[in-house]
């Protein structure tokens, strides 16, 4: 469909193409597709315990449709419409966070109340809180500029808002989720302009509270001395990742082929989700392993593109909040899985079973895939022909010595 006079106007002043990024349309698909086949293989033995053959597949094949819905919707919704949106949007994320507490409302799995539960399916609230607080704080760091770098203006609103959201999700209990989340807020935070010295201040109180965290719960403890022993408990606490790593070796480069994972089959605890990464090890290798890797890290700088070349503060900072999120999400899940941090327990982006997780994955694509239609690529604006231009020129709290010379 033709594009109106008025449209392509917008476009041209925001120095956008007017069309969305088709090489991340690429990725997403190739990502989406790839996780809809390796959760029909990992899932064999999950979904005959819950529901019979394929319950378990066909569940995350529709939670992809209403995702890829909800990606086509919100690539055609103008992404300055969230900003508006983003105070109501957290609150009712916050509500529902608050629900999985609430009697005949939420509802717990091994011991974590992480779902609410509507009847017909169920819900992950700590999913949906991660788009709501990404484009809260990328609207508020545009409306404060520079005072994102003064103490009461921007740094301890921020450290409430985030303090708050990750309270809450470690009360479920969550530690994967609420590093995920922390980790975006802070690369939004520092992107935004913030003071250094106020950076260096929360990242000392995030690794104090992570060790108190630790200290606090046996379990987590028992987490960090497997993962400085992995020998040291193998048929207890370091049982997940013994047997991930006899999945990843007995995959070999080549792996066992799709569908004869035998780790699957009760001996890798959360084949479907978490340990996922280790099903894929076994059954497409080495090599298959590192191309999704690659077909990740391709999603990631792509993203960060879409950011740098986004027309403004919000849209940046959005983009660049939305691509973290898949970032820290997959190095922690695959470093976990590969024994080279301490497992979090949190699913691979668009492969781990997931339908919550996966659709918002999808719907927020579809607001990265919006801001790329008005970002200079493929446009033909001053910028591109007058040369690269580093983003932070374009933040509060930045000056012009951050811009680049041309490119020659």
């Amino acid at each position: 469909m033709a594009l109106s006079r008025t449209q392509i106007k917008r476009d041209q002043r925001r120095g956008g193409s007017g069309r969305s990024d088709f090489t991340l349309v690429v990725l997403i698909s190739i990502l989406t597709i790839i996780g809809l086949v390796m959760v029909s293989s990992a899932s064999v033995v999950m979904s005959r315990t819950v529901g019979g053959d394929n319950s378990v597949f066909l569940t995350q094949a529709v939670a992809a449709m209403v995702g890829l819905v909800l990606l086509f919707v919100f690539s055609k919704i103008d992404y300055r419409t969230w900003a508006k949106l983003s105070p109501f949007l957290l609150l009712a994320s916050v509500l529902l966070l608050v629900g999985v507490f609430l009697p005949g409302v939420g509802f717990s799995h091994n011991g974590a109340a992480r779902w609410i539960n509507l009847g017909f399916t169920s819900v992950q609230p700590s999913e949906p809180i991660k788009l709501a607080l990404i484009l809260f704080l990328a609207a508020w760091f545009e409306k404060i500029g520079d005072g994102v770098r003064d103490l009461k203006r921007g740094t301890l609103p921020f450290l409430f808002v985030v303090g708050v959201v990750a309270g809450l999700i470690m009360l479920q209990p969550d530690m994967g989720t609420t590093s995920v989340i922390v980790s975006t807020a802070g690369i939004m935070f520092i992107l935004a302009g913030a003071s250094m010295p106020h950076i260096f201040s929360l990242v000392g109180l995030a690794i104090a509270g992570v060790g108190a965290l630790i200290v606090s719960a046996p379990y987590r403890m028992a987490r960090l001395t497997i993962f400085l022993n992995p020998t040291s408990d193998s048929s207890g606490a370091g049982y997940q990742i013994q047997q991930a790593l006899v999945a990843i070796g007995s995959g070999g480069l080549f792996g066992l082929g799709f569908g004869r994972s035998r780790q699957k089959f009760n001996y890798l605890p959360e084949a479907a989700t978490d340990s996922i990464f280790a099903v894929v090890c076994e059954e497409i290798g080495l090599i298959g392993a590192v191309a999704i890797v690659i077909v990740i890290l391709l999603f990631v700088l792509r993203g960060y593109k879409i950011a740098k070349e986004a027309p403004d503060v919000f849209s940046r900072l959005v983009a660049a909040g939305i691509t973290t999120w898949v970032a820290a999400q997959s190095f922690i899940n695959i470093l976990a899985i590969l024994g080279l941090m301490p497992l979090t327990g949190v699913p691979l982006p668009f492969i781990s079973y997931g339908g919550t997780s996966l659709a918002m994955l999808l719907a927020s694509c579809g607001i990265l895939l919006n801001i790329s239609k008005h970002s200079e690529i493929g446009g033909n604006n001053a910028n591109n022909r007058l040369g690269r231009w580093d983003w932070r020129t374009y933040l509060p709290g930045t000056s012009s010595r951050h811009r680049v010379a041309k490119v020659r």
